[in-house]
């Protein structure tokens, strides 16, 4: 098969402490009948592109170049594409392909492929990891993916900073929707950032009313200004009581090990809380005789599939809703990884990737 240059940013070799991103070239196959090639336009920055690239989670394959919530146009396509043609603009999130043939894909819930290494992410390989097999991210001037896993951009949103909702908006958008989140509820976001400040917009385009809850009170004039009703102090122990079985749905989005025990209270009798920002163990157990004193669903939630993802962009579409961005060129790249773990972004970073293809 034919093979395609690319130019990337990525992390390479064993894992030493903490990773830096460096400039590196690589391949990419031509596009089978069935997948498109695609120039990168915009890439958003997503805080799982730093676990990955330090290796958080254990699985991670190097030469590493993340990156997917990506925005491009079409370069060519394959012979049996239908959908797309050279020039659309496009967009690639989490997955590039499935094996599409087991319940979960025919359901359009790749995120859950049953197939033998389940989903292909659009990089670090499967989500069955195999060190013979590898994937390479947005963080590139080109990428291939499967004609399924490329979304539609709505024309009515500004592409420059779409890109977030790839990634950031479906994993909010997903639960929100599915635990039926509609007006009259009382919703809770819990963590003000990268996935949190989008998902305030989307609770709030369902007809909620939006608390936003955060630990620092600094973030009180921002959350108000992205929409949120009222924001509440997680570390004000008076307001978190006076606030005790308020909340129908709480959305929880901190990207790090906390204690779940501290948000239980807040739920109203069988009432939830799913956890989207954390892949790993709770600082400490659940009390379950705080869970099931009110009967209440305490879950998790893992992206979306194409066909959540589709409906998140056209419902942010007919809802003008955008996320918050700050634009960076590439060389920019690992003091945005410091700044995202030091909470200094508001609220997602998007790479420019004309500042790569200038490298050129």
């Amino acid at each position: 098969m034919e093979k395609i240059k690319t130019l990337g940013f990525g992390a390479s070799g064993s894992l030493i402490g903490g990773k830096t991103l460096e400039l590196m070239e690589f391949e990419r196959n031509e596009p089978k009948p069935d997948e498109i090639l695609i120039d990168v336009l915009y890439c958003g920055v997503c805080h799982s592109d730093l676990h990955q690239v330090n290796n958080d989670w254990k699985n991670t394959i190097y030469p590493c170049v993340p990156g997917h919530e990506i925005i491009g146009k079409v370069i060519s396509t394959g012979s049996a594409v239908t959908k797309f043609k050279a020039g659309d603009v496009v967009g690639v999130g989490c997955m590039i392909d499935s094996c599409k043939t087991c319940s979960a894909c025919s359901d359009g819930e790749e995120q859950f492929c049953e197939g033998p290494h389940g989903q292909t992410m659009t990089y670090n390989g499967y989500w069955k990891p195999e060190p013979d097999f590898n994937t390479f991210g947005g963080y590139a001037t080109n990428i291939v993916a499967q004609e399924k896993f490329v979304m539609r951009i709505p024309q009515n949103l500004e592409i420059s900073a779409v890109a977030p909702i790839l990634c950031a908006g479906v994993t909010t958008y997903s639960p929100l929707k599915h635990f039926g989140v509609k007006a009259g509820h009382k919703v809770g976001i819990i963590g003000i950032g990268g996935l949190g400040h989008i998902a305030v917009k989307i609770a709030k385009a369902m007809g909620a009313s939006v608390t936003a809850i955060t630990s620092k009170e600094e973030k009180r004039a921002a959350a108000l200004e992205i929409g949120a009703d009222e924001v509440l102090i997680s570390e004000d122990k008076e307001a978190m009581e006076a606030n005790a079985a308020k909340f129908d749905f709480l959305l929880c989005t901190i990207p790090y090990a906390f204690d779940v025990n501290d948000y239980i209270p807040l739920i109203r009798r069988r009432g939830a809380l799913v956890t989207v920002g954390l892949l790993g163990p709770y600082k400490a157990p659940t009390n379950n005789m705080e869970v099931a004193k009110f009967s209440s669903t305490i879950g998790g939630s893992l992206i979306g599939g194409t066909a959540e993802t589709q409906e998140v962009l056209d419902f942010c579409a007919e809802h003008q809703i955008l996320p918050e961005v700050q634009f960076i060129n590439i060389d920019e790249i690992n003091t945005a990884f410091d700044k995202i773990k030091d909470e200094e972004v508001r609220f997602r970073y998007v790479i420019d990737m004309a500042s790569l293809k200038a490298k050129q």
